[in-house]
């Protein structure tokens, strides 16, 4: 059996030294890997066949571990354990004794910061570029965040105080229209219009190469033609949102073309400041079972490669489907109750509910503590709403449950 172009290099370090055939051949490795050792072990496997391209990219343009790479949630970080250290041990993943399925970082000095749920990547990555700042130190800090995970309370947070504080810093924005379901809200609808609308690069790319020609004819003409630019931005993109909260903007950029994403990084760098690099990925690439299906295979047990069907089938009810189906029975007795997820219909049960009363379903997205204090006003206000939540994401809202 031929040794793989991955089994062959010393890395991360070797990365930098790739052509770009041969960086598309290690990704495809990468792919053959997560789909080998997932199918065996389970895991997050959708998450982490999206983001191949993107993470080479990184490990290409950043030195790890002097660099900081900040992963959000971190069950995306598979292939990052791949290229730092851990091909060799990725087998157990999971396992007793074996490697975590998220960042921990008494597991390698380039898991830089632990994490297990959404939106606090720009919140960590913020206090490291302020500790580099105050030692003096040069290295670069890169915070990794979903779509989904950038619709929590906790990511706008951070994004209102990094934009104030104007230190160097680089957010990546993963932007494959999921987080476990389906994203919803209106920051998904916003991100939609920039992902879809072709003319907006276009207009911006010819505006700002028009306006490099005028000749220099004085300080005024040079600040009114910045005016202008600015003015017909937020024209053409609704809102400027991103830029409106202290970032530079830059994308969207194809988040499977190696040398795209390498240039947005190497832009990100020159400009300095707080830079957004919005990156446009598939969830589930290159498997397609996992494409066709990116719920399913978001986080899965063992399955069987060639049909993507699970290896062992769950006998009987599950306690998820019971609750699920005695909700829906609670509500077709009562139209007072309502449903309230936090981005999780189908592993909370209540996808049936969501199926069987649409217009009494509320799915607000990676945001429990506002989900609690919505069912509160709901209850406030003579309904009966049920909130299901993971008990581990509800620690989230304990202090929403003791208060309100």
């Amino acid at each position: 059996m031929a040794l793989r172009l991955l089994d062959q290099l010393n890395l991360p370090e070797d990365l930098k030294l790739l052509s770009s055939e041969e960086a598309y051949k290690v990704a495809a490795e990468l792919r053959d890997e997560l789909i080998t050792t997932v199918s065996k072990t389970g895991g997050h496997l959708g998450p982490n066949l999206g983001v191949v391209e993107l993470t080479l990219a990184l490990h290409m343009e950043l030195d790890s571990p002097k660099d900081k790479l900040i992963w959000d949630v971190s069950h995306q970080s598979y292939v990052h354990k791949l290229l730092t250290g851990r091909l060799k041990q990725f087998h157990t993943l999971r396992q007793f004794n074996g490697i975590s399925g998220f960042v921990r970082r008494d597991e390698s000095e380039h898991d830089i910061f632990g994490a297990g749920h959404s939106s606090t990547s720009i919140s960590a990555a913020l206090g490291m570029a302020i500790a580099r700042d105050h030692a003096g130190e040069d290295y670069l800090v890169v915070a990794v965040i979903g779509d989904g995970s950038m619709g929590g309370g906790m990511a706008f947070e951070a994004l209102n105080n990094a934009g104030q504080m104007k230190r160097d810093l680089i957010v990546v924005l993963n932007d494959n229209e999921m987080s476990i379901s389906a994203n919803v809200g209106a920051l998904s609808s916003y991100l939609g219009r920039l992902r879809t609308d072709p003319t907006i690069l276009r207009i911006r790319s010819e505006l700002e190469l028009a306006l490099k020609r005028i000749p220099a004819i004085g300080p005024h003409v040079a600040k009114t033609a910045d005016k202008f630019k600015e003015a017909l931005k937020h024209l053409v993109v609704p809102g400027m949102l991103f830029e409106e909260l202290g970032f530079t903007y830059i994308g969207p950029i194809d988040g499977h073309n190696i040398a795209a994403i390498r240039r947005g990084i190497q832009d990100a760098k020159a400009r300095g400041g707080p830079v957004l690099l919005h990156v446009v990925t598939k969830k589930g690439k290159g498997y397609e079972p996992a494409e066709d299906n990116p719920e399913k295979f978001h986080g899965t047990g063992p399955f069987e490669i060639e049909t993507g069907k699970p290896v062992r089938k769950t006998r009987g009810q599950t306690y998820t489907s019971v609750f699920g189906r005695a909700v829906v029975d609670c509500a077709s007795k009562d139209e007072k109750i309502v449903a309230i997820c936090a981005a999780m219909p189908d592993g909370t049960g209540l996808d049936y509910f969501k199926e069987r009363f649409p217009e009494r379903f509320f799915d607000v997205g990676i945001a429990e503590q506002h989900a609690v204090t919505m069912a509160a006003g709901l209850a406030a206000s003579g309904y009966r709403p049920v909130v299901a939540i993971y008990s581990t994401f509800l620690q989230r809202a304990y202090d929403q449950i003791l208060h309100d």
